[in-house]
Formats: C-alpha cells, structure tokens, sequence
C-alpha cells in the first residue's frame, strides 16, 4: 500500500461522514478505458464512475474545453448570462424534441427534484391542488434527496429517513394491470427508468413503456423517465427512450452528460415547463460556465466518435460473452440490459466476492446486493478488453 492510499485511508477514517465503503485503492490518473493508482498500477474500469465517463478518462475535448473555460470564468450566478449555457439549452431541447424547454441543474437527485415540482406545479394548474400524486416503480432508484427518495423504490434506502414527502404510489416494474389500477384523478405523473440501474439493471418491457405513455394520455398525467443514467447514448441511443420510441412529456439527465463535471437537466415539453415562473426554482452553481463547457464538448465527441454504434456493438458482444461465460462456469443465472448497460444475476450470492477480486486483478466491477454484477464500461469499450474482463472472470470463477 502506497503512503498517499496509507494517508487518505486514515483520514477518512477520521474525518468523513461513514455513507461510503470505498475500496483499498487510490487512483490518481486516468486515459479511455484504464486508470492508474498511486503506485503506478493500471486497472480496466468497466463501472465508469458509475456510468459517467461515457467518454472514456480525460477526454481530450473536454479537458481542452474545461481548461480554457476556468482560465476565463467559472462563476457568475444565475442571475447573469454566461458563455455556453444557452447554447446548451438550445442543444438539449432539439435533441429532446422541440417545442420544449430544459431546466439546468448539478445532479441526478436535482433533476428528479425538478421533474417532481414541475409535475405537480402543473397537476394542480390543470386539475387543481388534489391533483399531485406520482406513480413510480418498486425497486427504482431516483436519488437521495428527499423527494427524489421518496419517489424511489427501495424500502431499505428509506427507512431511516422516514416520514417521507407523501404522495408517491410504487407499483411492480413490467405489470401494465398494476401501473392501471393506480391511475386516478389525482395522478400528476408516472416516473420510471427505461432501464434500472441501482435496482440491478432491469430493463422496461417495450409494450410496458408503450402502455405508461397510453396510460398517461388517457388520464391527463405527465410521463416522466429518468435518463439520468441511460442518457448520453449509455444504452445505443442517445436516449434510451429512443430506442423504445416511446417519447417522454419530461426527461432527466445527468451523470455522462459532462464526462465527470457535476451537471443535470430537466428537458419538458415547452407547455409543461412554463407553468413555473421566476422564483419558482433555481439553483446558485447550476449552468455555470464551466460545467456546460464541458457538456457542449462532450455531446460533440459522443456524435463525432459515433460512440452510440459502439454501444450498441460492443454492448452485444458483452452480452454474448457473458452468457457464453456462464454457460461454462455456471455462475450467471441471467444476463439483461442494453447497450453497454448490462447486469449479470449470479446463481449464487458472491457478488461482492466476484468484485473484490477483479479488484485484485485490476478489473473495476460494480456489484448490486448479493447477486448481481453491473457492467458500465466506457463507451470506447473494445472487443479486446471485454476479451480481458472474462477471462479474469473465468479465472476468479474457479476460485469460488
């Protein structure tokens, strides 16, 4: 162990709120696919900080953008024009599909904040205050700030907390006749991931997606999806909502959004957003400069690049490679996902053990529970590297 892991491990420890299990290993560079720690030693990063790097480590264009950018300005408040910020907005709202209007932010438990005030400013503008309940999934994830936890659905993610904000029913993910049954008047909008990330990687079913947007039409409810995690091509499509070509009344984004900067928006329908007048919400930090910099170079290199095919590519050549390694080892029970967001359900509870020792041999998994394994590797992934990954796989498996 270095000393510079030996000195941060000891001032953590005294130091930090304990809300993290951070592992033994401290990383001090990064380039595509691989970091490096503090002695020198390089790793295969298939978590992408969780699903942040799209890009790949220190993009070269976003490095480039972010660098001219502070040596310039870095903040000024909302209460001023900046450089990039409403070439941003204009960006995101033709990629979501005009008429609409995006709100910026600095993160994915914003976004979810401002998706729920936005829903309910409007149920109640169109059908009056009763009008401010949302229906969400069981075992979705959305955040952890108050509202965005109380829309989420996971018990054992809230129970400290309680009492929560009221107002959010839960239904299974995938029964169209229970997301039927909590429709009401008093429903302001349904919120779900197109495809589950925390939760373990469960995708919607398509005719599921298909039938949320009927549902909500027919009820007069927003349909909100929460891209935070499958935006920015994660899935193949910029938007995974794309590929299930169901459109949304109001989209969350963040994480890969910025390659690694603390950025989020909330992108709706033009009549949806402007029911919110100044004062209403806002943020000091959010669309600085600097921030959407680095989220203009960012959607430039991901449609320059065409990392959207590689997805999908390498994404599919994942898949294969994991059912082929379960095939053999007998340690995968189901493999699920789309584009290079991909999870693995073990046939045993050893996921943990599978992490720490990829870990070991310089592979950075992400495991969910006991039982499952998510795969986010940066989109610049190459058939080779996923190569790499299971043969560490079969190596750790006959170790179990």
């Amino acid at each position: 162990m270095g000393a510079a892991l030996q000195r941060s491990l000891e001032l953590d420890a005294r130091y930090a709120w304990p809300t993290y299990a951070r592992k033994p290993v401290l990383f001090v560079r990064g380039s595509g696919m691989r970091l490096y720690d503090d002695d020198g030693a390089e790793y295969l990063d298939f978590v992408s900080g969780i699903g942040v790097v799209n890009l790949g480590h220190a993009h070269p264009a976003v490095t480039r953008a972010v660098r001219d950018q502070v040596e310039r300005l870095v903040h000024v408040s909302n209460l001023y024009h900046v450089e990039h910020r409403a070439e941003l907005e204009q960006r995101l709202c033709a990629l979501f599909g005009e008429p609409s209007r995006v709100f910026l932010c600095n993160s994915g438990t914003e976004a979810v904040e401002a998706a729920i005030k936005v829903a309910r400013a409007w149920g109640r503008r169109m059908r009056g205050e009763q009008c401010f309940r949302i229906v969400a999934a069981e075992r979705s994830f959305h955040g952890r700030t108050f509202g965005a936890l109380s829309a989420t659905g996971q018990a054992s993610k809230q129970q400290k907390f309680e009492p929560l904000l009221p107002g959010f029913t839960h239904v299974p993910l995938n029964d169209v006749a229970a997301l039927e049954r909590a429709m009401g008047p008093d429903v302001c909008a349904v919120l779900l991931e197109p495809i589950q990330g925390e939760g373990g990687v469960f995708p919607c079913d398509p005719e599921y997606l298909r039938a949320a947007r009927s549902l909500c039409d027919e009820h007069g409810a927003l349909l909100v999806l929460d891209e935070v995690q499958t935006g920015m091509h994660r899935t193949g499509p910029l938007f995974a909502h794309q590929g299930y070509q169901v459109r949304p009344d109001v989209m969350t984004l963040a994480k890969a959004l910025a390659s690694g900067l603390p950025v989020g928006a909330v992108v709706a329908r033009a009549d949806v957003a402007e029911v919110l007048e100044p004062g209403d919400h806002g943020s000091t930090f959010a669309g600085g400069p600097v921030v959407c910099a680095a989220a203009l170079a960012t959607l430039d290199a991901l449609e320059r690049e065409r990392l959207g095919e590689n997805a999908t590519r390498a994404g599919e050549f994942l898949h294969e490679a994991l059912v082929r390694f379960g095939e053999r080892s007998g340690l995968v029970a189901e493999v699920r996902g789309r584009g290079l967001m991909v999870g693995a359900t073990l046939s045993r509870p050893v996921a943990k053990q599978v992490a720490d020792a990829a870990l070991e041999r310089r592979i950075l998994l992400n495991a969910i529970g006991e039982e499952i394994i998510r795969f986010l590797p940066p989109l610049v992934c190459t058939e080779s590297e996923i190569d790499t990954l299971i043969g560490v796989l079969d190596d750790i498996s006959k170790g179990l």
